[in-house]
């Protein structure tokens, strides 16, 4: 492992993920989600691990330390600290029969997530990156994701419009057109 190559890398994939999300969340109309993004990943847990299981920027090293460990502590930390991930959100049901579900998601917080999702496909695959990757990476995982069903509509609607209708029609919709104000407050 080249620890300065690893350090320098990681950082720049970082650095780069949390412009695209700014770009796209200030599109959105979320200027300080756009700003604070992300900002766990610069603690020694997130970060450090993160160099340490740096696979280049265009693989997670979140699936590398589990992939070796069993679980990543980076991706325990990151995912109980920020709230446009959904599984911030997965908690027991009052009807305890029901065990783990998705809680309601503030909007703003699933339009980070949308924000986010089409940022990490840009980061991840930048050269086969087209408008439908994020929706069908989404696609693939969906069956197992624990997502309330108001976030999973909303997400699921920005992600189709993305991938039929690109991203200026996807944004313009975000601003014009979504309900702020019957979102869960939190």
């Amino acid at each position: 492992m080249n620890l300065w190559r690893n350090f320098w890398g990681h950082l720049g994939t970082i650095l780069h993920h949390k412009k695209l999300v700014r770009r796209n969340c200030f599109r959105a109309g979320l200027y300080k989600q756009g700003i604070m993004h992300d900002w766990s990943k610069y603690s020694p847990v997130e970060f450090w691990n993160g160099v340490r299981y740096y696979q280049g920027g265009k693989k997670s090293p979140n699936k590398k330390e589990k992939i070796e460990k069993g679980y990543s502590a980076a991706w325990l930390h990151h995912k109980g600290r920020n709230r446009h991930h959904y599984e911030y959100w997965i908690d027991f049901s009052n009807n305890s029969s029901e065990g783990l579900q998705g809680m309601p998601m503030p909007t703003r917080y699933v339009v980070e997530m949308f924000c986010d999702r089409v940022a990490a496909s840009k980061n991840y695959n930048p050269d086969t990156y087209t408008d439908a990757f994020p929706l069908e990476y989404y696609e693939k995982g969906k069956a197992h994701y624990v997502l309330h069903e108001d976030a999973r509509q909303l997400l699921e609607k920005l992600l189709h419009m993305l991938a039929e209708q690109g991203e200026d029609a996807t944004f313009r919709y975000i601003r014009k057109e979504i309900d702020w104000k019957h979102s869960p407050k939190h």
